[in-house]
């Protein structure tokens, strides 16, 4: 089997994740962090590209990684306009919207820019993304909503659905093309979708204000209130986004945006984050339930995973509400960078062809 180098990058708010893999197997990971000071200069978030590129190249250089041996480059995908699941060579189109933000402005736009700048420093090596948080796959009945001026939007933990979706699928030996799997990304955001046949026909937008309140979000709020709150007088529609994305969910009503935390003062008795940290349970067991609806109750699997998955408490109450559909799989953590990496060696290998970002 020929071996391939492959640099996998995925920058986030505070820090930059990068990796150096050969194959499959991490040769090289680093967590880059920055501190407010160094990005306070920064008005918007691309134009962080120069210092956060310049950063991932010294500590390459630090580490005696040549970056000419590279056979390809995967960045974090950022937020472009809706596209299908897979593998993108970084074209002048994908650029050009990731320095634009079509879809807002996002850490994870540089993703793809930084890759394509380190691909040209290289003999062979190209750059791509993979299944960024904007893959839709939705069935036309799930975009539509109440109302004509309101549609649903796919945002979600793309990424992290789909390996784990093909990780499980290898496990038990058949092609996640033929498999129906409820998927719940649990971390600072939940996203629960609906894969069908290897597509997510369902899924709620994990970003922006749908589906079960989280450590940082406040998920599906009821829709009369908010428009009262709204326009209040009280808040300014930053503020309310903050509510929605930011500020919402466990730290709005604990104070604390860290899930283990509020599992502890639970178990000390504090009555008000018992309610809560039941609460949230609930809700995800709920829309795990929602989904298996769209699916038809054929669900070959319902697979928890996400930072929160490693929640001995979490995991157990959401069992207790679904095991009845279908089997529970615990997948806790995420590997983000083993993804992207994987999906550079798929390309590589042959077994996948790159599509074109229009």
């Amino acid at each position: 089997m020929s071996k391939y180098k492959i640099l996998a990058i995925n920058p986030g708010s505070t820090s930059t994740k990068i990796a150096v893999f050969e194959n499959n197997k991490a040769l090289l990971v680093k967590t880059l962090k920055h501190s407010s000071e160094e990005l306070k200069p920064f008005r918007i978030m691309v134009d962080q590209y120069e210092f956060r590129k310049q950063i991932i190249l010294d500590e390459l250089k630090n580490s005696d990684f040549d970056i000419t041996t590279l056979d390809a480059i995967v960045g974090r995908g950022g937020l472009l306009k809706p596209i299908l699941s897979g593998v993108y060579e970084v074209n002048e189109q994908m650029k050009k919207d990731l320095k634009v933000g079509v879809q807002g402005q996002h850490a994870s736009n540089l993703g793809g820019l930084i890759a394509d700048e380190i691909a040209k420093m290289t003999p062979n090596a190209k750059a791509y993304i993979a299944d960024p948080v904007v893959v839709d796959e939705l069935s036309d009945e799930a975009r539509v909503t109440g109302h004509p001026l309101l549609k649903r939007v796919s945002i979600f933990h793309a990424l992290n659905q789909k390996a784990i979706a093909r990780t499980h699928a290898r496990a038990i030996g058949r092609p996640y093309e033929e498999l129906n799997f409820v998927i719940a990304h649990l971390g600072g955001g939940i996203s629960i979708g609906a894969h069908y046949k290897g597509r997510v026909f369902d899924v709620n937008n994990a970003l922006d204000g749908a589906g079960p309140m989280s450590p940082e979000r406040s998920g599906s709020l009821p829709a009369g209130q908010l428009a009262e709150l709204c326009f209040s007088g009280k808040y300014t529609l930053e503020e309310v986004q903050k509510m929605i994305n930011g500020k919402g969910g466990l730290i709005a009503h604990l104070g604390t945006n860290q899930a283990y935390e509020v599992e502890k003062m639970a178990e000390e008795g504090n009555v008000k984050a018992k309610l809560i940290q039941d609460a949230m349970c609930y809700q995800i067991g709920k829309w795990i339930g929602s989904m298996a609806t769209v699916l038809k109750g054929e669900v070959h699997g319902i697979l928890l995973t996400g930072g929160m998955a490693n929640s001995k408490y979490l995991c157990e109450y959401v069992r207790e509400m679904v095991s009845y559909i279908a089997p529970v799989f615990i997948y806790p953590g995420e590997d983000e960078m083993g993804a992207l990496a994987t999906n550079g060696l798929m390309v590589l290998q042959g077994d996948v062809v790159p599509k074109v970002y229009e």
